[in-house]
């Protein structure tokens, strides 16, 4: 039977054989290409909403402030309509089909709906301590500072879906928060004007709303990631659901913190373009950790997290003068950098069996 294969030479393969090569192919430089364009987007989304929000919460400006709670609200607003454009694509632009499903999904699987309000309520406490954490730091000690939440993440992981650490991925972790405190490390030399805009006090609350953001990170990447491998349905009909329950919870949180100067100036005080464009920022940002999470590994995300690190450092020292960096503050973003790199490499290879 080899020999009478011989003869055929390259026809050897049959007509569906090599359709099926091509296919896979295709399928395979599609998946390429998403995946370096979905972190692209990661790097472009992580750092222009980091520095967008900083600069629009110290810009001094006539009127009062945007409210954090009312731009929380419609990013989750904004967030469940692209997540609905995107389900109506996905079910070839049929609204009857993308009603179904919704109905299937949302209103006949109510426990499944109610486990997601869990995740949703610590992703809405979460974003809104993102807009105090980067209201007291800078965005390149921030960024750094929320690296944290790769600890987070680990520990959680390993305590709720029963994942292994190697050695070197608990030596990244030791690394990492080397790094960190490192970079929260106090120097004596200050200038006159960060003292005034950057109080010890402020300097404390933001360095706590971003250690209280990555336990909450850490805890709901995990929770949300466990109900997505335990369901068949996409990840925009979950983040529907999620963006359901951040819209309630937010709105709670509009009114039970900010209701006083919302009946004063209404819901909307002190938005304009650069507000819309931190809100618009925000949205986009959940449905991009959502196409990573489908298409990038942890080798790519760590390199895009470094890539953000550096261009909001270098932003903010010579764009926003809020920053003034240190030797010992280069040294930790440097340990960061590599304690990333570090566990997204070496947890790579444990997914995939060697193949003989």
């Amino acid at each position: 039977m080899v020999l009478t294969g011989t003869k055929q030479g390259h026809s050897s393969l049959s007509p569906v054989s090599e359709s099926s090569v091509m296919s896979s192919i295709s399928i395979l430089s599609t998946s390429l290409q998403l995946k370096y364009v979905s972190l692209g987007v990661l790097v472009l989304q992580t750092t222009s909403l980091v520095l967008t929000m900083r600069y629009s919460r110290t810009l001094q400006a006539e009127g009062p402030r945007y409210l954090a709670s009312s731009a929380v609200v419609c990013a989750e607003v904004l967030k469940i309509v692209a997540c609905m454009l995107l389900v109506f694509r996905d079910h070839n632009f049929s609204v009857r089909a993308m009603n179904r499903v919704l109905k299937e999904e949302i209103f006949n699987k109510p426990l499944l709906t109610l486990k997601l309000a869990i995740p949703s309520g610590i992703y809405t406490l979460q974003n809104n301590l993102l807009y105090v954490a980067l209201s007291n730091l800078d965005a390149a000690t921030y960024q750094v500072t929320y690296q944290l939440k790769i600890l987070t993440t680990a520990l959680f992981s390993v305590s709720m879906l029963g994942i292994s650490l190697t050695i070197y991925q608990w030596l990244s972790l030791v690394i990492l928060m080397t790094g960190i405190a490192l970079v929260q490390w106090p120097t004596e030399v200050t200038s006159i004007t960060k003292q005034e805009d950057l109080t010890a006090s402020s300097q404390l609350m933001g360095l706590l709303a971003v250690l209280v953001a990555c336990f909450s990170s850490g805890f709901a990447g995990v929770y949300f990631e466990k109900i997505l491998k335990e369901s068949k349905q996409s990840v925009w009909v979950r983040n529907i659901q999620l963006g359901l329950f951040g819209l309630i919870f937010g709105l709670g949180g509009v009114f039970v913190y900010d209701g006083e100067r919302v009946r004063q100036n209404g819901l909307f005080q002190g938005y304009n373009g650069l507000t819309c464009t931190v809100v618009a920022l925000q949205a986009l940002g959940g449905l991009v950790i959502a196409a990573v999470i489908t298409y990038a590994d942890n080798i790519l995300k760590g390199f895009a997290t470094s890539i953000s690190i550096i261009l909001s450092t270098l932003i903010s020292y010579f764009l926003l003068e809020d920053f003034d960096p240190t030797s010992v503050f280069f040294l930790g973003a440097m340990l960061v950098i590599a304690a990333t790199f570090l566990y997204g490499y070496e947890s790579t290879p444990a997914v995939n069996p060697a193949k003989v």
